[in-house]
């Protein structure tokens, strides 16, 4: 039987939140909300490892696409215009780059965080992934204002500050990803697993 208090989820904080000098604040939030930092490291990443990371299927790829394409049609942006093309095949693998390229810029901070549902809990405390709709209180509604429509047009990727786990299934993954198995560490904090 799975232990419901002992979720774990995985979180990258991106080269934004690195870059603002937000480690120890997004660690204090985590903790405040009594989850468990069990597993941390910040390091530089390579390509390939930012590559393996997302996904390469053709369905997440027209998906980068699509939202693209949505959001410059929503703010009356000419893809032609601004990419050379309003191709979703062609679009899509030109944000992907984008993506990496921004993943890449800075070093990053990877953790595993651990509590009573902790993979929800994490993405109520980062907020939204978009940041300009993100409420104040959470993470990227604090620390970013960000907006598809300005990354788009400047050909980046949105900083967003960090990369939190959607599913437990997802966690799992990018939990044996970065770190490998058996990475993590358990211990019990003060007051919270007494």
């Amino acid at each position: 039987m799975k232990d419901l208090k002992r979720e774990q989820t995985f979180v990258l904080l991106k080269p934004d939140g690195v870059r603002k000098g937000l480690i120890g604040e997004v660690i204090r939030r985590f903790e405040q909300r009594d989850l468990k930092i069990v597993a941390l490291q910040m390091f530089e990443p390579t390509r390939q490892m930012i590559d393996d990371h997302y996904p390469k299927d053709s369905a997440w790829i027209e998906r980068l696409a699509t939202k693209t394409l949505a959001t410059y049609e929503k703010y009356k942006i000419d893809p032609i215009e601004v990419l050379g093309t309003n191709d979703p095949k062609k679009i899509g693998p030109m944000v992907r780059l984008w993506v990496i390229d921004y993943m890449t810029s800075a070093p990053l901070v990877r953790m595993v965080v651990e509590g009573v549902h902790a993979v929800d809990m994490v993405r109520k405390i980062a907020g939204p992934t978009m940041p300009y709709m993100a409420d104040m209180g959470t993470i990227r509604g604090d620390f970013s204002i960000d907006s598809p429509a300005i990354a788009n047009s400047e050909k980046r990727a949105v900083a967003n500050i960090l990369h939190a786990s959607e599913t437990p299934e997802e966690a799992q993954h990018e939990i044996a990803h970065w770190f490998g198995k058996d990475a993590t560490f358990s211990y019990k904090r003060f007051g919270v697993d007494e």
